[in-house]
C-alpha cells in the first residue's frame, strides 16, 4: 500500500477538480489510513517566509524571505517544510531517501540559525485523502505517480515542475488527454 510514499503525483488533464489542475504533489504518507502530500507546483501570492516567522514570533536570522508554496486545501494555516534528509528533528518524517517533511518550529529555528537542511521549501496546507480515496482517484486516471527528482523539486521554480516531471518521465504534456482508457 505504501508504493506512493516518496513519489511525485502529477495531476492528469481533466482531473475534474480545478483546485488540482496541473498539480505537483510530493507524497509524504500513503498507507491504509489515507494519504498526505505537499503541493509543490504553486506559490502563495501574498505570503513570504518572513511573514511566517513574524506570525510565530521567531527572528528570521539567516532565513531568506522566499516564496511559500500552496501545499494544498487542507489546514492552509499550518506550515510544512519539505527538505533534504541531511537535517532532522524528532518530528521529521523521512520520505524515501530523497527528502524529509518537518512541521515543528525546530526547523524554523534551524534555518534562521543557518544550521537547517541544505535544500528546502516551505508550504502552507497539504493535500489529504481518506482511507483508499487516493487509490480510487488513481484508478480513475486522476493522478500519475512519477519518480521523485530532487533537482526538479528543489531547483526549478514551482510553475515549471509539472511539465519538468512529465518530461523526466518521457512524456510530452501537450499530448496528454483528459480521457482515460480502461484496457
Amino acid at each position: 500500500m505504501d508504493e506512493l510514499t516518496g513519489r511525485i503525483l502529477l495531476a492528469m488533464p481533466g482531473i475534474g477538480d480545478p483546485r488540482f489542475e496541473n498539480s505537483v504533489i510530493a507524497m509524504c504518507v500513503h498507507n491504509e489510513d489515507g494519504a498526505l502530500g505537499i503541493g509543490i507546483g504553486a506559490i502563495h501570492a501574498q505570503i513570504q517566509l518572513h511573514d511566517i516567522y513574524d506570525q510565530v514570533g521567531i527572528a528570521p536570522g539567516e532565513a531568506p524571505n522566499c516564496a511559500v508554496h500552496d501545499g494544498g486545501p487542507v489546514e492552509q494555516s499550518r506550515g510544512f517544510f519539505l527538505h533534504t534528509p541531511d537535517w532532522q528533528s524528532e518530528d521529521t518524517i523521512l520520505i524515501g531517501e530523497w527528502a524529509g517533511l518537518s512541521t515543528s518550529q525546530a526547523i524554523l529555528h534551524a534555518i534562521a540559525e543557518g544550521s537547517g537542511p541544505r535544500r528546502w521549501l516551505a508550504a502552507l496546507g497539504y493535500a489529504g485523502w481518506g482511507s483508499h480515496q487516493l487509490d480510487g482517484e488513481m484508478q480513475r486516471n486522476g493522478w500519475y505517480p512519477a519518480s521523485a527528482d530532487d533537482a526538479i523539486v528543489f531547483d526549478l521554480p514551482a510553475h515549471e515542475r509539472w511539465a519538468a516531471c512529465w518530461k523526466a518521465e518521457g512524456v510530452t504534456p501537450a499530448l496528454l488527454s483528459g480521457d482515460g482508457g480502461t484496457a
